[in-house]
């Protein structure tokens, strides 16, 4: 069986998608044989303008299993802007078509975070009669609807995005969703089958020490590791809460995106001083912030389609020993409340209750021994990896159309 696998992000690009979709890749290679083979087509390391490590154009892993084959395209800066994100994903849609001209695919799988992935993957599956396997990580229709400010725009925007969500859902075999909150949303696409494979916890973060007890010290530090975009709303809440807490803790804010500008607008506006502003690192930089951070922080904006979504950042925080700090509603509040103890848990936006509940709750650390053990990364990706090759062999043996 040959497999064509298609992500935007695959490593040594950071973010959830290149985490999950790298650890994905090596776990359906070990559950083939040396006749099969995956053909991953993805991008140069592009998802933060001031963070592109290294990497090779093409190149071929062999981990045991079936050999892995990666083309990775060059796509052009976008700066985590809408018109730069769009220009960026018709280059690798279009160099795709081009590069599976020759190769003979009997399955594709595409993961996709902002609907345009999958719609390619639908196009090149339709186009082969091959089944469709997509792994959905966002509701990319509901969520730019959500931060669009001009309603003209809008109005064009969603008859559109609708007739590509119903081209690209209305083929797939099967779709995961990464959070239960989405379940909803796929109800009119009652010809595929549905897994519920949330993000996991990679083997790295398993790893991270416990925090050293006694006193902590004064300011305490809340970090924030992620992209900072509209969806998070960091401008429209953090300078807020600095500016009270100025004495007592300070922030530590490692990461890049869209909004990076507007937060660094807001505090420069009300002079902030105890908000500091790092751009990306690496994986064993990040884990040494974690080690030195007192509490962790994920904040999600106050619009309907955060309601629905679960943070990747809530299964690292969780892996630590440390309290969480989450500004989250919905479907994600839920999974907080019942998977991760120790969070203090504010809806988007209140100020007010964060600071009223840092200043009332008692410090302490707390290991989340049962988090780590369902949630890890290798546990996932067996399941996920055992659901994929179940999907091409059942619509085999009924001829998909």
């Amino acid at each position: 069986m040959n497999v064509l696998y298609l992500t935007f992000y695959f490593e040594p690009d950071i973010g959830p998608g290149a985490f999950r979709n790298t650890s994905l890749v090596n776990e359906l290679s070990c559950q083939l044989t040396a006749n099969d083979s995956i053909y991953v087509i993805t991008t140069q390391p592009n998802r933060y303008d001031s963070y592109k490590p290294a990497a090779v154009e093409r190149e071929d892993w062999y981990n045991g299993g079936c050999p892995i084959s990666i083309h990775r395209i060059k796509v052009p800066a976008h700066k985590s802007g809408f018109l730069g994100q769009i220009r960026s994903f018709w280059v690798y849609y279009f160099q795709a078509f081009q590069l599976v001209r020759t190769y003979e695919y009997d399955l594709v799988v595409a993961s996709s975070s902002r609907l345009f992935t999958a719609f390619l993957g639908a196009r090149l599956a339709r186009k082969r009669a091959s089944p469709l396997f997509l792994d959905i990580r966002d509701l990319f229709r509901e969520a730019i609807l959500d931060v669009i400010k001009f309603p003209l725009l809008r109005v064009l925007l969603n008859p559109l995005l609708s007739a590509v969500e119903r081209y690209t859902f209305g083929y797939a075999s099967h779709i995961n969703l990464v959070s239960e909150g989405f379940r909803s949303y796929f109800k009119s696409f009652q010809q595929a089958t549905y897994s519920y494979f949330t993000n996991a916890i990679d083997t790295a973060f398993l790893t991270i020490p416990a925090s050293r007890t006694g006193k902590t010290p004064s300011p305490k530090t809340i970090l924030y590791a992620g992209n900072i975009g509209e969806g998070q709303g960091l401008h429209q809440l953090i300078p807020k809460v600095a500016q009270q807490l100025v004495d007592a803790y300070r922030f530590v804010i490692i990461g890049d995106g869209g909004a990076r500008q507007k937060l660094i607008d807001a505090l420069s506006v009300s002079d902030i001083t105890n908000v500091e502003l790092r751009l990306p690192v690496n994986r064993r930089d990040l884990l040494v912030e974690y080690q030195n951070a007192d509490y962790l922080f994920v904040h999600l904006s106050d619009i309907d389609a955060c309601k629905r979504v679960l943070p990747s950042k809530l299964f690292e925080y969780g892996a630590t020993d440390k309290p969480i700090i989450a500004g989250v509603a919905g479907y994600a509040a839920s999974f907080v409340r019942e998977y991760l103890p120790n969070t203090i848990l504010f809806n988007p936006g209140d100020a007010e209750s964060l600071i009223r509940q840092l200043r009332e709750t008692p410090y302490h650390t707390q290991v989340r021994t049962a988090f780590k053990q369902r949630f890890q990364r290798q546990t996932i990706s067996t399941a996920m990896a055992q659901q994929i090759l179940q999907v091409q062999r059942e619509t085999a043996r009924t001829n998909y159309p």
